[in-house]
């Protein structure tokens, strides 16, 4: 992790990307987190080495591991996961639970993909919700605002120097909440998420999405 970081925070200086962050709500120290944020942009990891300086492990999806070069930062810095596979995704879960109890955070995105509409966010799936409940972590919320903005999800070739904001929302506890109301607790981050992406207006978003 702590070359991945380094090479996060060499590799956005070189190409003139900057991060910003906007605090909301600031992490508390030696706390293990679920990260959760929206998701449109292969830049996320390296913004999320940029934005989370503890040790955090990412859940992402096998196949990108396989992209040159950049593979090997992705694979340091997954959980990786073959979603078509039962066995790989429960795996996956035990893995992530064995972090958590080691008191090292883990990072979800809720969307699952890519959310390539012109709205805040695309559905949200249980399963970093889910995971909150079992293992009663609080769930920090992120904005990656501009990640689609330098590195579109149309043209992985494509990069564009300019600021890279990350927004902390304020941590939401799954206290009290049981595995019958995963979707209750789900809808209470989304509502705060799509609340704020629509205050802080990125680009993606069109006023009436």
């Amino acid at each position: 992790m702590k070359i991945a970081h380094i090479w996060a925070d060499v590799w956005l200086f070189m190409i003139g990307i900057r991060h910003i962050r906007i605090v909301e709500q600031e992490m508390r120290k030696n706390q293990a987190y679920i990260f959760v944020s929206n998701h449109n942009s292969y830049m996320d990891i390296p913004q999320l080495l940029k934005a989370v300086r503890t040790p955090i492990k990412g859940l992402g999806k096998a196949e990108t591991g396989n992209i040159p070069l950049f593979g090997l930062i992705y694979n340091a810095g997954v959980v990786t996961v073959k979603r078509s596979c039962p066995e790989d995704r429960a795996k996956s879960v035990a893995e992530l639970k064995e972090l958590l109890h080691d008191n090292i955070s883990i990072y979800i995105a809720p969307e699952g993909t890519f959310n390539e509409t012109t709205a805040p966010l695309s559905r949200f799936y249980d399963g970093a919700f889910r995971l909150a409940i079992e293992t009663q972590t609080p769930i920090k919320p992120m904005l990656f605002l501009d990640a689609v903005d330098r590195l579109h999800w149309k043209n992985l070739m494509m990069i564009t120097p300019g600021k890279l904001r990350t927004v902390y929302l304020e941590e939401v506890s799954p206290a009290g909440y049981t595995l019958e109301e995963v979707h209750l607790l789900r809808q209470k981050v989304y509502d705060l998420m799509e609340e704020k992406i629509r205050y802080y207006k990125p680009s993606w978003i069109l006023p009436d999405a």
